[in-house]
């Protein structure tokens, strides 16, 4: 099978409320989209800024309504789909596993950990099963574009280089981590923790949507010794501070996609369906092919 590559970029974003405010926003409206897999967190505001299309969704809802745990993430990614988006930026708050990622830093990771444990993870299951690869979760296309993004907004970025990943470690919460837990974290090797980009990266994945994470920083968890317990106050505080960098960073990011004639992803991302889906036409339930009629759309066309 083959994909035909989108030439225009249509940029999905999830973050909060801060993001939605950008100056020079165009023709915005809120639109509300169904999906069958229940409500997304919000309806999604469809925007332009010079030509570039841009869907922000709050993943926690506006007004911060949903917890990690309550967030419908098939619905969030299956409705960015139906939107449109050709690509999904995730602009999340972490704490930081390691002394060099400091509060208002910004860490473009490449690689996460699952522990969540209560929510759903797939669009596919019984009635058409597929097994996508999520070896290398995040786009590096996306990734790179942001981060040179955020060094032009002034950001303080980290990048994975050949010698060292960067490591997302994505905890169920909607608690903070314990002591024990942030130092067994830091010994698996992990760099940034946070509650949401999981499952979130591996839906993205199925859905044949490049994902990029970047990960702003807000405080050191629990393990630093010299600074003290994270608490909601402290989060928010920094996520503030962090939020005019953020938009300054968003605005680079679409100045540099108004100038990249967008191509199809070199890394295979957006035909991945087509080497992951096990189950036989003959033998795939109707009921769940309809559910996927905005994930695997494209492969669906095709077969």
């Amino acid at each position: 099978m083959t994909n035909a590559p989108h030439t225009q970029w249509t940029l999905g974003i999830l973050g909060g409320s801060g993001l939605y405010d950008l100056p020079g926003l165009e023709n915005p409206e809120w639109v509300s989209i169904s999906t069958p897999w229940g409500a997304p967190s919000d309806d999604i505001l469809f925007a332009e800024i010079e030509g570039v299309r841009l869907r922000f969704l709050p993943r926690h809802g506006r007004g911060h309504a949903l917890s990690p745990s309550d967030v419908n993430y098939r619905a969030n990614i299956d409705a960015l789909k139906r939107a449109g988006c050709t690509d999904v930026l995730s602009i999340s708050a972490v704490g930081s596993l390691q002394a060099d990622y400091v509060p208002g830093d910004f860490v473009m990771v490449d690689q996460m950990i699952d522990r969540t444990f209560a929510r759903e993870k797939s669009f596919f299951g019984k009635g058409c099963v597929a097994h996508v690869s999520v070896a290398d979760p995040i786009c590096p296309r996306l990734s790179a574009l942001a981060a040179d993004a955020a060094d032009q907004a002034g950001a303080n970025v980290h990048r994975p280089t050949e010698d060292k990943s960067l490591t997302y470690l994505a905890m169920e919460g909607p608690q903070f981590s314990t002591k024990a837990e942030s130092h067994m974290y830091r010994q698996w090797g992990c760099d940034v923790i946070g509650m949401t980009n999981m499952p979130e990266a591996k839906l993205a994945r199925e859905a044949e949507l490049p994902y990029a994470t970047m990960a702003m920083v807000t405080d050191f968890d629990c393990w630093h010794a010299g600074h003290g317990n994270v608490d909601v106050a402290s989060v928010i505080a920094m996520m503030q501070k962090n939020s005019a960098m953020a938009q300054k960073t968003v605005l680079n990011l679409i100045k540099t996609l108004q100038d990249r004639p967008r191509s199809a992803c070199a890394s295979g991302i957006e035909t991945n369906l087509d080497v992951a889906i096990i189950t036989p036409q003959e033998a795939r339930d109707p009921k769940r092919m309809a559910m996927l009629d905005a994930v695997a759309k494209r492969y669906l066309a095709q077969s």
